[in-house]
């Protein structure tokens, strides 16, 4: 009874590892490939999977994201130089059949082939040239590797250039020749700075020639319109004081003649009027006045006239004289 009690233990013991051992998990970032009997069956999604024990076997492949830092190596460039480079390649597994089939050993072949990849890559560019051009280095190397590893079911997604170390004398001449550019580079920018400021100046002095001329320009004509319009305003004060002054005297005129044409005058007053003029005519230095021609009638009457008046001013003596000097 104890030993059958014993064996049964056994065989349930047994039974039960037997079915652990058949029991596998598979996590939600792997994949498995079940083989049986040494031969591929079958691949296993994530989940829990059942296997018979000692005649399948799982392997489990993880497909996230891997890392890979391949090693520093020197790399001699085009023009000679020796520099020491390294990198980083991102890959991810797209098919784990053929990642476990078709490459034995995936992080080794994946380093030595970005390895020598650089080197190819590198060794055809001055040193220059590969100092500033890693986008291009990580392009081209990221395609060759994708294209290299597409048949192992990996898919390189991207390959970064960590560094790119030149000799430290070749660093030396570099930070030397830098330096000389920078220097290079300040004293033409110094140089443009004051080429400019001569051209803004200059330039500044013409644009206030130009404008003061203008000005002035601008007060002459301003000055001489200012001339012209007083002079004609002057211009035509003086013609409106000769014309208020003409209509004054035409005035007075028509007011004289209209008094002696209502005054109905006679011979005795142009007699009168005549011998007014001759005295004032006489009150001069001269001994002898000089009448014209067609008044030498009208002498006999105002001798008459001067005569009866007993005017003051003129004798008759000069009255004759001046008839006889008009004969």
């Amino acid at each position: 009874m104890t030993a059958g009690v014993i064996v049964l233990a056994v065989i349930a013991v047994f039974l039960l590892v037997y079915v652990a051992m058949g029991v596998r998990i598979v996590r939600p970032y792997q994949r498995g490939v079940v083989e049986q009997l040494g031969k591929f069956k079958v691949s296993a999604d994530p989940g829990l999977r059942i296997i018979i024990p000692f005649v399948q076997s799982v392997h489990l492949v993880d497909m996230r994201e891997q890392v890979i830092d391949v090693p520093p190596q020197e790399v001699i460039t085009k023009d000679n130089v020796v520099v020491s480079v390294d990198a980083v390649v991102y890959y991810e597994p797209t098919d784990p059949q053929r990642m476990i089939y078709n490459i034995g050993n995936f992080i080794l072949a994946i380093t030595k082939l970005a390895q020598t990849n650089l080197r190819n890559l590198i060794g055809e560019m001055q040193l220059d040239e590969a100092l500033t051009s890693r986008d291009s280095i990580n392009t081209a190397l990221r395609n060759i590797l994708d294209e290299a590893t597409d048949k192992w079911g990996v898919k390189v997604g991207r390959v970064e250039i960590q560094r790119i170390d030149p000799p430290p004398d070749v660093m030396s001449a570099m930070h030397e020749q830098m330096k000389a550019e920078r220097t290079r580079r300040a004293v033409v920018t110094e140089a443009e700075g004051r080429r400019t400021a001569a051209v803004t100046t200059a330039e500044g002095d013409k644009t206030a020639a130009i404008l003061y001329a203008e000005g002035q320009r601008q007060q002459n004509i301003l000055e001489a319109e200012g001339q012209a319009a007083a002079i004609r305003e002057m211009a035509d004060a003086e013609r409106y004081r000769q014309r208020v002054v003409a209509e004054g005297e035409s005035e007075a005129i028509r007011a004289v003649y209209q008094a002696i044409h209502d005054g109905t005058p006679d011979a005795g007053l142009v007699a009168i009027k005549y011998l007014e003029t001759l005295q004032v005519m006489a009150n001069g230095t001269a001994t002898k006045i000089i009448l014209p021609t067609e008044l030498a009638g009208v002498a006999g009457l105002i001798t008459g006239v001067a005569e009866t008046m007993n005017l003051g001013g003129v004798a008759p003596q000069a009255i004759e004289e001046v008839a006889v000097e008009e004969e």
